[in-house]
């Protein structure tokens, strides 16, 4: 039969082609779409309903043997750069994750219900509501026709009236400089210069970015050059936000680890800086700093000696700073109070604050906002060279700008209603709100990581996550080994299969040897947050039990009782 419908397919179009030499069998069958079209003019090919052959379907389909041409583009010939990139925060662990969720969407049974995502940093994703002003602002900006409305309250509307007077055509939907919009930036110079207490802050220092992410990718691109033992160094410290790591491999630079002080609540200690650095001179030239303050995945707040401390080495060591500062508002512990890294600088004196070459980066989706989906952020460059300046210039200038709706909610948070204003009462309260739910539920993961066994957790003074250490038995640890996992993968894989808590393993922000970790954040609601941790002690405790572990820490279980 099917002998049979080749023949026929081979009259018709023989006689529609004028008897034209044929292609292949094999060809007609796999590779040439015979499609019906319309009849059109009396004698046509398409008066038989089919569709001429085009040169590059011929030069397909006559290919010898009827194989397709091989791929230009395959894991062998991939950039190795985009190979060497791990993301631990959407890595492995949350594939499975959704995986896992497919499967309850499709009604497999498996001993829990839903999967608790405490992987990333999402705030809305995890139910918090958004600020009314800030959407406000922005709706307004995205269609202008509602500022004849009266349900918006006038202050609302008279930033929204600047933002779209600042855009060509009045439009948000319009490009911007790449710089960001002018009045933007205009008003981040002033919230930089009220928050630092009248540290002089200038517009022409200020770009808008694609969030933080990309006015960090955007520097360390300008400062990695130089080859082999004069190949950039980027100092990063360990644990780190794995954003540092990435971009490190993506632009070849060569990653110079400091590590953080866990028994002293994760403290920067310059002497470690020092220890780094000369260490790391031997193989490459150290000539970045990076600094994530409050701190991700670890959470601690630095204190003003601490930076000054670390600007002095900087300066000292000729070494260009990069300040991750997106986590300023969300500061917990009444101990501690965020310092920017600029504001000290100042302090320092002219010598420091005109000589120290700082980058300072913000955004719109950590804080009490957190708009992760608008993409906003921006970032303030103190102390280039004219000439790099115009260069970094050129790079944005290559993406043409970032997204202006982005812009227009960065803007909100650098010129929030003030007090007085229609809209004041209604901010203020949401934002206390946000951070107070947040600090509350600081202290109690705290608490109730702390009453495990086998568990220790710092203080979380600020950020969003906590970074417990945990015992891995070392049956665990050779049963890990032996699936070619690292054993807190291995734990953090366990945990989702069993209970649905998905949490990203330590390895993946970096952590000193034979510590192991995970990080989760303390966005869910305060509700879904006490079942994520009663499902990490029980589980951890069976854990222990499985691998014989847990007489170690017997003194401890008194201390673990049902949460309330």
């Amino acid at each position: 039969m099917q002998r049979l419908q080749v023949l026929a397919y081979r009259s018709v179009i023989a006689g529609a082609l004028d008897q034209q030499p044929l292609l292949s069998v094999n060809a007609l069958r796999t590779q040439c779409r015979i499609q019906p079209v319309r009849q059109k003019t009396q004698g046509s090919v398409e008066q038989y309903g089919l569709k001429r052959f085009s040169t590059a379907e011929a030069t397909v389909a006559t290919r010898e043997n009827g194989k397709m041409r091989e791929r230009t583009l395959t894991m062998d010939t991939i950039n190795p750069l985009v190979k060497a990139v791990e993301y631990a925060v959407r890595g492995p662990i949350v594939i499975k994750a959704g995986e896992i969720e497919k499967c309850l969407q499709e009604g497999i049974k498996k001993p829990f219900t839903e999967v608790i995502k405490a992987n990333i940093g999402d705030a809305h994703a995890m139910g918090q509501p958004p600020i009314t002003f800030l959407r406000q602002v922005v709706a307004l900006c995205t269609c202008p026709e509602l500022l004849e409305s009266p349900i918006f309250p006038e202050d609302a509307k008279l930033r929204a009236r600047r933002i779209l007077q600042a855009c060509e055509g009045r439009s948000l939907g319009s490009y911007s400089a790449s710089q960001g919009v002018d009045c933007i930036r205009e008003d981040i110079a002033a919230f930089i210069e009220q928050r630092d207490d009248g540290v002089p802050a200038n517009r022409d220092n200020i770009y808008l970015t694609t969030g933080a992410s990309d006015g960090i990718m955007s520097i360390l691109k300008l400062l990695v050059s130089g080859q082999g033992r004069s190949r950039t160094g980027v100092m990063i410290p360990i644990p780190q936000y794995p954003l540092y790591s990435a971009t490190i491999s993506e632009l070849e630079a060569v990653q110079v680890n400091y590590y953080l002080d866990e028994d002293n609540c994760w403290a920067l200690d310059v002497n470690e800086l020092y220890r780094a650095f000369n260490a790391a001179k031997k193989y490459c030239n150290p000539r970045v700093l990076c600094i994530i303050n409050p701190g991700n995945p670890t959470g601690q707040v630095q204190s003003k000696k601490c930076i000054e401390e670390v600007l002095h080495f900087a300066y000292e060591e000729k070494l260009f700073v990069l300040s991750d500062e997106v986590y300023q508002d969300n500061v917990y512990s009444p101990d501690c109070r965020f310092h920017s890294f600029k504001k000290v600088l100042y302090e320092m004196g002219p010598e420091y604050f005109n000589s120290v070459e700082l980058a300072s980066f913000h955004s719109t989706s950590k804080g009490y906002t957190g708009e992760c989906g608008f993409r906003g952020g921006y970032m303030e460059v103190l102390n280039l060279d004219p000439e790099v300046k115009a260069q970094l210039v050129k790079l944005l200038s290559v993406r043409l700008c970032p997204p202006v709706a982005g812009q227009a909610a960065m803007d909100v948070i650098v010129n929030p209603p003030m007090p007085g204003e229609p809209s004041f009462p209604k901010f203020y309260k949401e934002k206390s709100s946000v951070l107070g739910v947040l600090a509350e539920k600081a202290k109690l993961t705290e608490q109730i990581l702390n009453a495990v066994p086998g568990i220790k957790c710092n203080p979380v003074q600020g950020a969003m996550y906590a970074f417990p250490r945990i015992f891995i038995p070392p049956r665990a640890v050779d049963e890990a080994k032996a699936l070619g996992m690292t054993p807190d993968m291995l734990y953090c894989l366990r945990l989702l299969e069993e209970t649905g808590i998905c949490i990203v393993p330590g390895s993946g922000f970096g952590q000193k040897e034979g510590t192991y970790h995970f990080r989760m954040t303390i966005l869910p609601s305060t509700e879904k947050l006490k079942l994520l941790l009663e499902k990490v002690r029980d589980f951890h405790i069976k854990f222990l039990q499985e691998y014989s572990a847990l007489d170690e820490f017997s003194g401890t279980q008194d201390s673990v009782g049902e949460l309330q």
